[in-house]
């Protein structure tokens, strides 16, 4: 399938790619990264765990220290949640699955306004997913969600409302782990 991605934000995604992808040789969650012509600092990471198992570990990156969840998924500021698999049991139809359930809690099950950027944005999640893989979800606000896989460019998803659903996943009242909820918003966790 085509998708259209404007010049400019090709651009933009290409730089966000270029500027993470030699970071994750230094550290898995270093404690900045570039989105376009924004510098991010590490809010705070933790693992997501379920049933006492470590399925992945997400970090929230923001241009300020922040520790107001509400705030920080309704900003039209740029951010970034990276998410590093560590689980065998995370396939992609699972992380589908996480993220189909996640979008249902985050919006009470009334999705239908976003839709179509969901949609958009499991597609560009089609792919394999492995024990070390690194995601990346970089809101630059006048281009919308950037979408990495392991540094590379997947794609690009418009809009402030899906956006917010999607940060919403970790940072809501219902988040998907209230510790990493809490881990995200307070800096640094040892895992």
């Amino acid at each position: 399938m085509f998708r259209f991605i404007p010049a400019r934000s090709a651009l933009v995604a290409l730089l966000i790619a270029m500027s993470m992808g030699g970071s994750l040789l230094a550290s898995d969650f270093p404690a900045q990264m570039n989105a376009g012509k924004h510098r991010l600092m590490l809010n705070g990471f933790g693992p997501r765990t379920k049933f006492f198992l470590e399925l992945y570990v997400a970090g929230l990156y923001l241009a300020d220290s922040d520790s107001n969840a509400e705030e920080i998924a309704a900003a039209n500021e740029p951010m970034s949640i990276r998410v590093k698999i560590t689980s065998r049991m995370v396939t992609q139809a699972k992380l589908s699955e996480s993220m189909n359930d996640g979008f249902q809690t985050v919006t009470g099950g009334n999705q239908s306004s976003i839709q179509r950027q969901i949609d958009q944005f499991k597609g560009f999640l089609a792919e394999e997913v492995k024990t070390g893989d690194v995601f990346d979800f970089v809101y630059v606000p006048e281009h919308g969600v950037v979408i990495n896989k392991n540094g590379k460019f997947k794609g690009v998803v418009a809009g402030l409302p899906f956006k917010k659903a999607l940060f919403s996943i970790w940072l809501s009242n219902n988040p998907v782990d209230a510790n990493l909820r809490q881990a995200m918003l307070k800096g640094r966790t040892r895992r």
